[in-house]
């Protein structure tokens, strides 16, 4: 009885197993078909939009072409009225001459035989005034009339060429592509930001700038927010929990016309963006309170972060336009905020000096980075490498610190005396003139 209470738990549980198998095996079919069905909609949505596309440009054309050939046809009518009218006008003035000469040569004729024809007592006084009137006239000057070598004879010059070129242009015009050569690869949420990141998919296709849209809702255009020869771009100023779409194309190196756009993807950010503390009266801070301008204001201290918004793993970056330095100047993190001092070169503070000094707890470390320059940035990286006591060092939380500017970093742990799951960030300028942009 054992044996077989023992034979049916195993079948039993063989059973489930089969029934959890299959039951994984239809949801890994169902979402196959869903995958399926994604596919279809997007080659029959592509194919739609390629559809109204190529009609809508061909309509295009077509009115174009109309309204050239319109142009140019009534450029041609208008040439003809001008060469028939200036060529007429003569030949009207001409033929005025002939009229009134036929008029005169009439009336001359009807008095001649008038005179001729009249009783003997007036015959001589008519004959003599004809004869006179006749001289008068000089009946033997006509009027030059052209010869119909000379005259213009209009005529059109049309040929096939033109057909020739437009057929041979219409049919190389266009081109239908199955797949684009470029598609989005990675979204990496930032501080009220995205990093888009973008990769060829044609290893044929040699690239020279590309083209990067989003929009924030299904039924909004697409607008451009970046065109440049990069295969990544920092997307900021976005809201934290919204979805946006994304898409990219490129244009060929030489080429004027872009590529097909790449399959649309969403991406998001669940980061809030870094914003400076506002209300420090040597600073003034832009409407999105990511800028800092450092004013002409004598008060002088630290301008930390809002909230502590950076976090391990992240990068934070700086960038910068300069002014007067001095050694005092700071960039950096520290685990709280302190009123009072004039720079984070502190304690519970790393930062980098605007001369290029690193500041760890206060003390300045012997490696040294370059000058802080206008534009370039200065990036901080960190990571967890330690929780709990230090030993020697006293401390219990350990950070490992990579400093960047100017092409060039450091690398140090730094010691905290707890465990801080988000950091500050601050800055601090003893003149005017310093701008810093924080994402």
């Amino acid at each position: 009885a054992a044996a077989a209470e023992a034979e049916v738990r195993l079948l039993l549980q063989e059973a489930r197993e089969s029934i959890e198998a299959a039951r994984s095996y239809r949801r890994e079919l169902q979402q196959r078909l869903r995958g399926l069905h994604q596919a279809r909609e997007q080659i029959k949505d592509s194919a739609t939009s390629t559809r109204d596309v190529l009609e809508q440009h061909f309509s295009d054309l077509k009115g174009t072409l109309k309204k050239l050939l319109d142009e140019r046809l009534t450029s041609l009518l208008q040439e003809v009225d001008v060469i028939e009218q200036e060529s007429i006008k003569p030949l009207d003035e001409c033929q005025k001459l002939i009229e009134h000469g036929v008029s005169t040569a009439d009336d001359l004729l009807r008095e001649g035989e008038s005179a001729v024809d009249g009783d003997v007592g007036q015959q001589n006084e008519k004959l003599c005034n004809f004869t006179k009137k006749a001289l008068h006239i000089q009946l033997d000057s006509l009027p030059e009339v052209p010869s119909l070598v000379d005259v213009p004879c209009l005529s059109a010059q049309l040929d096939d060429c033109l057909l020739t070129i437009l057929k041979n242009q219409i049919f190389r015009h266009g081109t239908v592509a199955s797949r684009p050569p470029v598609q989005l690869e990675e979204f990496v949420e930032k501080p009220g930001g995205i990093l888009v990141r973008w990769c060829k998919v044609d290893e044929d296709f040699s690239a020279q700038d590309y083209r990067l849209q989003f929009r924030k809702s299904p039924g909004s255009p697409f607008e451009d927010v970046y065109v440049g020869s990069e295969p990544e771009f920092l997307v900021l100023h976005m809201d934290p929990h919204v979805d946006y779409q994304f898409r990219v194309c490129a244009r060929g190196d030489g080429r004027q016309e872009w590529s097909p756009w790449s399959v649309a993807q969403t991406g998001r950010t669940t980061l809030v963006p870094h914003e400076w503390t506002a209300g420090l009266e040597g600073y003034s801070l832009s409407s999105r309170r990511n800028i800092a301008l450092r004013n002409d204001s004598q008060s002088c201290g630290v301008l930390y972060s809002k909230a502590p918004t950076y976090f391990c793993g992240q990068t934070l970056t700086f960038r910068q336009t300069v002014g007067q330095p001095d050694r005092r100047d700071s960039l950096g993190v520290c685990a709280e905020q302190r009123n009072g001092d004039e720079s984070l070169q502190r304690d519970q503070a790393v930062c980098i000096s605007t001369n290029g000094a690193v500041f760890v707890n206060g003390k300045e470390m012997t490696n040294q980075l370059p000058a802080v320059t206008s534009g370039s940035t200065v990036t901080f990286d960190m990571e967890v490498v330690q929780f709990g006591p230090c030993g020697n060092e006293g401390g219990n939380f350990k950070l490992r610190v990579t400093i960047s500017s100017n092409n060039r970093e450091v690398v140090f742990d730094w010691v905290l005396d707890q465990c801080c799951g988000s950091l500050y960030f601050g800055c601090s300028f003893s003149y005017p003139g310093w701008k810093v942009l924080v994402f």
